[in-house]
């Protein structure tokens, strides 16, 4: 066996327990960072080819692991923006090279454009709510994506465009009786205008149901309901659109009523008395933004003053084959490996992907005490390999005296 292979098996020994003493030393610093995965180091022999006189020492290499599939502790916080995944998943975040990376860190506030960012500066991303539609996802790749912003606009308001009016009519009421309930609806500037609903008995089991703006005395629209032997609703389709142009604007504004369209589905006729069902409709008074809520599915929501709830973006998240394989980068988010497997996004609940807890954080899954117990060995194990170079160079030296 030669010296200088012992001596350079003895460095290889030093230098894997470095090697482990700095990924100890990378986990107990991060111990309290939120969304942290821990790192340990694998070791694997180096075989040399030896004879059948002599044997030549190999050494040692070392792989350094990432425990990212392995979920952390949940601790509970009190603020709504703090963000943590139960299960499987990532959230999407998104650098300031505006390229998008994978974390588990949700540590999430508001920078001074609206925009939630984790601790380390990166941007969340999800999908926008366009006109109350449930956005759909984009399975392979990011695009779609935006920031999830949750500035501010002061007092909004909304205009109505879809409601609903029920009521039982009596059977036993006679031809040419009218029975009278109303409804509030918004402007696209938030005035309110009360709607009549008029049902007036034309014939058995027949009622005309003409709906008018109480303030200009203007008609609407008709409908004829008809009913069955059963009192249940046989006229198809069950909806009226009502013309909101044919209503003149509140005088001094420009507002204007939206075409509207009153589903009267749940509307039956039974022997009892008249009796509205208090209908429904979307649209809303001006109202201040007084904050936010983000549900286990994603779906972040404006919250106003009078307690309205509008779906704004929904979180997207996204997931690998391979978790373990990311590729780590600074700032606690990972991008994608070549061992790591394709990346496919997807919302919170569906698939493999866990649920999304509001007011909570995902804590590291180091262990300190486990950290402490590799540094020792690593310490004992460092200093047996130094002893190997020590005496390989002691015998050296006393090869080279030999010659004195």
């Amino acid at each position: 066996m030669s010296l200088y292979g012992t001596m350079r098996t003895g460095v290889s020994g030093m230098n894997a327990q470095a090697n482990r003493l700095s990924t100890v030393a990378e986990n107990i610093a991060n111990s309290s960072t939120v969304g942290y995965k821990r790192a340990s180091t694998e070791f694997s022999s180096m075989i040399l080819p030896s004879s059948s006189g002599s044997y030549n020492s190999g050494g040692v290499q070392t792989q350094v692991r990432y425990s990212i599939s392995d979920q952390g502790a949940t601790t509970y916080t009190t603020s709504a923006s703090d963000l943590a995944i139960s299960g499987g998943g990532f959230f999407i975040v998104q650098g300031a090279d505006g390229q998008e990376y994978l974390t588990r860190a949700g540590a999430f506030v508001e920078d001074d454009q609206g925009n939630l960012v984790n601790t380390a500066g990166f941007t969340l991303m999800g999908y926008e709510y366009e006109a109350g539609a449930d956005p759909t996802v984009v399975v392979n790749g990011f695009d779609g994506l935006t920031e999830v912003n949750l500035a501010s606009e002061g007092l909004t308001a909304t205009g109505s465009t879809t409601g609903a009016m029920g009521a039982n009519l009596p059977s036993g009421a006679s031809n040419g009786d009218v029975k009278t309930t109303s409804l509030i609806v918004y402007d696209s500037q938030g005035n309110t205008r009360i709607l009549d609903f008029n049902y007036t008995k034309v014939a058995d089991n027949q009622w005309e149901l003409e709906i008018i703006d109480r303030t200009s005395s203007t008609s609407l629209g008709t409908a004829t309901l008809d009913f069955d032997e059963d009192g249940v609703l046989t006229t198809s389709p069950a909806n009226l659109t009502l013309d909101g142009t044919a209503i003149s604007p509140i005088a001094g504004t420009g507002a204007i009523l939206n075409d509207i369209v009153i589903d009267f589905s749940e509307t039956t006729q039974l022997g009892t008395a008249f009796t509205p069902d208090g209908g429904k409709i979307d649209g809303n008074a001006p109202s201040k933004v007084s904050g936010y809520q983000i549900d286990t599915d994603g779906i972040v929501y404006i919250k106003y003053a009078n307690g309205d709830l509008e779906p704004r973006y929904r979180i997207a998240l996204a997931d690998v084959q391979s978790p373990d394989k990311l590729i780590p980068e600074s700032g606690n988010v990972y991008s994608q490996g070549v061992d790591s497997g394709v990346i496919i996004t997807g919302f919170a609940g569906s698939g493999s992907f866990g649920t999304i807890l509001s007011g909570a954080l995902e804590s590291s899954n180091v262990d300190i005490a486990d950290e402490l117990t590799s540094m020792i060995e690593s310490q004992r194990n460092y200093t047996a390999n130094s002893k190997v170079f020590q005496t390989g160079s002691e015998l050296l030296e006393v090869l080279v005296n030999l010659k004195r």
